[in-house]
């Protein structure tokens, strides 16, 4: 951790607490800084509210008057607060920039960044590069989008901890001059349009990752998708592939029996403990970045052997009469879903449905040929008992939520069935977030044994 001595604003606003409002917050208020928050939704008697009055900041909560802009040198927003919002807007019309709190660590970093993105596998590759570097025995800070925020991460790094960051486009689209070391870019494609409006300002907003990189620094990028290999050729960073269908003299490869960097043999893909083919783009980057580390090839091999997923992601649950439940309760959109599909060769039970974001699910048609039945819940059901109508599935049920669908998918099961919770939509029309989505239905596997 540095003391910002080259961050150049005294006067900030952070716009909505939350976790990263509050981080950030505390962090600028411990290092001086003069500190005013406006949330909405905050109320007097809230306890960070209190905490961050008693450490010297102006708190207003309940709307958004303009005037929490005046004399602020830079706004520090919440990542889920549109760019709509009346006072980003302002903020604009003045010339003050807008950033999220990933900018400020990366003011706060000594060490080097990893940063990690991608519309999916985000979560994994991150928890797997930083595993890999501490059984390698490097030292590493993980945060971002998981664990505890991006700011609060780099606050509390050592000098010479690498800060592993997953990053969001919502985080990153409100960077200035943040740049890792080291870029991650796992695939690319249309989502969270309800924020972004365009899938073009989604990408841009992905790529700011690698927007501020220079010739010292490294990109590892998935070499099969044709939408990032494209803007890749843009960046001034050393580029390093991987691909799970090409050899390649750069970056990281599988062969069908093993696992490569460069033409260096790292394990063999029988060993390898975590399923899907998905996940084996997630293994060949975490391997490049950890190769590009300095991380052992044993410590590699120690994670891989062991890990099994991270929960709610593709998560082995438990076997109940033979039947295998899984929790991919993180699966929020389409390409979530056909990967977790594309990781069973048994029979399959789906579980599926949340959020209407107006999507059409047909794109999901070719993937459920060994789908013998599914149950749908949430605003999409209809949608989704439509699209098993279509796919010639004959057991389809429609329920209210994911504890009936899971006992449901039990009654229509049999021995040898993987019974799967993949909704390929968002969780918000029920529950609050996909963790509390695959609770219930972690829960409702237990009670089932």
């Amino acid at each position: 951790m540095n003391n910002l001595t080259d961050f150049p604003y005294n006067n900030i606003l952070i716009l909505g607490l939350a976790k990263s409002g509050t981080a950030s917050a505390q962090i600028l208020l411990e290092l001086g800084k003069r500190v005013r928050v406006n949330d909405m939704n905050a109320k007097e008697s809230d306890s960070n509210v209190q905490e961050l009055k008693e450490m010297g900041a102006e708190v207003i909560v309940g709307s958004h008057p303009l005037f929490v802009l005046d004399g602020v040198h830079i706004v520090i927003k919440n990542p889920g607060i549109p760019y709509t919002n009346p006072i980003v807007q302002e903020a604009e019309k003045r010339g003050i920039s807008v950033v999220t709190e990933v900018e400020l660590a990366s003011y706060l970093t000594e060490g080097e960044i990893i940063g990690i993105t991608g519309s999916n596998g985000k979560t994994t590759t991150t928890t797997l590069i930083h595993d890999m570097m501490k059984a390698s025995k490097r030292p590493v800070k993980l945060g971002g989008n998981i664990g505890i925020v991006a700011s609060e991460a780099a606050y509390e790094a050592e000098k010479d901890d690498s800060l592993v960051l997953e990053l969001s486009s919502f985080q990153l689209q409100g960077i200035e001059q943040f740049k890792p070391k080291i870029a991650v870019i796992l695939n690319l494609f249309e989502a969270h349009l309800d924020f972004h409006e365009t899938f073009e300002n989604y990408k841009n907003a992905k790529f700011n990752l690698i927007k501020n990189q220079t010739e010292a620094d490294y990109l590892v990028y998935n070499y099969e998708d044709d939408e990032i290999v494209g803007e890749v050729r843009k960046t001034k960073a050393k580029k390093i592939p991987f691909s799970v269908r090409h050899k390649l003299k750069e970056g990281a490869w599988a062969s069908e029996n093993h696992i490569y960097y460069k033409n260096e043999k790292i394990m063999d893909r029988k060993d390898i403990v975590l399923v899907g083919d998905h996940n084996l783009e997630n293994i060949l980057a975490a391997v490049a970045v950890v190769k590009l580390s300095g991380g052992t090839n044993e410590g590699i091999q120690e994670v891989l052997t062991h890990f099994t997923g991270v929960k709610h992601r593709l998560q082995f649950v438990d076997r109940v009469n033979g039947r295998v439940f899984y929790n991919d309760s993180k699966a929020t959109n389409m390409l979530a879903t056909e990967k977790a599909l594309r990781s069973f060769k048994q029979p399959v039970i789906l579980l599926a449905g949340g959020l209407d974001r107006g999507n059409e699910f047909t794109d999901l048609l070719p993937y459920l040929n060994h789908v013998t039945a599914m149950v749908v819940f949430g605003e999409t059901k209809e949608k989704l008992k439509e699209l098993a109508l279509e796919a010639g599935i004959e057991q389809v049920a429609t329920v209210e939520n994911v504890k009936e669908a899971c006992e449901q998918a039990y009654s229509f099961s049999k021995e040898g069935d993987v019974i799967l919770l993949s909704p390929a939509c968002a969780s918000w029309d029920q529950y609050r977030t996909f963790e509390e989505r695959g609770d219930m239905f972690i829960q409702a596997v237990h009670t089932l044994k």
